[in-house]
């Protein structure tokens, strides 16, 4: 969803709605003097939306709040109710430089190119090009507040093969028949 690390790490459970299939993006965590802050400005103006929730993302939503279920009563009296979505074992917030760490291992593990978590941001502005998505919707998606930030970082004409290999990708993830979040097995 191009969200920035920030704020996946300061969305609420309340901000969550699997019903309407939405997702409000308006607070953050960031450390500030060595503390973690959760803080209800984003980074611009705009970055404070409600964007629809892909299935994917709902998929994933749903299976991380089971997770944490489990980790709640795992902790027991150690919880700490924050009310986050990604929080650690124990209900506190995440510390954003050992997701950084985690990220690179798991890339790593997966035989995939080391990339910054922020360059997934990127990528989701890429893949929206790449998928003709209208310049000012994928500016909506990715909370810019000028265009000119969306068309000059975010996006790139896509080739050829490229156009290909995102139709095969689409073609192989959402075959007709396959449960849970549409991933073929």
């Amino acid at each position: 969803m191009g969200m920035r690390k920030g704020e996946v790490f300061g969305l609420r459970w309340a901000d969550v709605d699997f019903d309407a299939e939405e997702l409000a993006i308006g607070w953050q965590l960031q450390r500030v003097a060595n503390r973690l802050i959760h803080k209800e400005r984003t980074k611009t103006d705009g970055s404070t939306d409600v964007l629809p929730l892909p299935g994917p993302c709902s998929a994933a939503l749903r299976l991380r709040k089971g997770q944490q279920a489990v980790a709640r009563q795992a902790a027991g009296k150690e919880w700490t109710s924050s009310g986050l979505v990604f929080t650690t074992r124990t209900g506190r917030p995440i510390e954003p430089r050992n997701v950084n760490r985690a990220f690179e291992a798991r890339c790593a593990a997966a035989g995939v190119p080391v990339i910054r978590v922020h360059d997934t941001r990127h990528t989701c502005g890429k893949l929206l090009a790449a998928l003709d998505i209208h310049p000012r919707v994928a500016m909506q998606i990715l909370r810019h507040s000028r265009i000119s930030i969306t068309m000059e970082i975010y996006t790139e004409i896509p080739s050829e093969s490229t156009r290909a290999a995102l139709k095969r990708l689409g073609d192989h993830l959402h075959r007709p028949g396959d449960k849970g979040t549409g991933m073929a097995s």
